[in-house]
């Protein structure tokens, strides 16, 4: 059964390309173009992994996080943040949110699945 991934981006293109490459890996995806799309794509549905992007229109990733991480359902689910930001301190605050792991844009789609393998058995 394969595993699902939720992908939260306001780039179109960027939801696209990380779809490509989780779906090339063997993963179904949903995607949302902000944090508030993405609490209502998860009603009712279980994910494997989520991948946000920090900075949104409506819900940024952080407040995402934080309301993600307060559903039991969604306490144990991974969640990497993929954002332009690279700053320790944004780490930091991502981290506390509940983020499990951190990567940079642009993105390297064989450094993402390394980091996913890493986070999803």
């Amino acid at each position: 059964m394969a595993k699902t991934a939720l992908v939260v981006d306001d780039s179109t293109t960027m939801r696209e390309m990380v779809s490509y490459s989780l779906k090339e890996a063997g993963f179904e995806t949903l995607t949302a173009g902000d944090g508030q799309q993405a609490l209502d794509v998860l009603q009712g549905k279980s994910v494997d992994l989520i991948i946000s992007d920090l900075n949104m229109p409506v819900m940024d990733g952080l407040t995402f996080i934080k309301n993600a991480r307060q559903r039991e359902e969604l306490k144990g689910v991974p969640i990497l943040m993929l954002t332009t930001e690279s700053q320790a301190s944004m780490k930091e605050q991502g981290k506390a949110a509940g983020a499990t792991g951190w990567l940079v844009k642009p993105f390297n789609p064989e450094m993402l699945l390394k980091v996913i393998a890493k986070v999803v058995p």
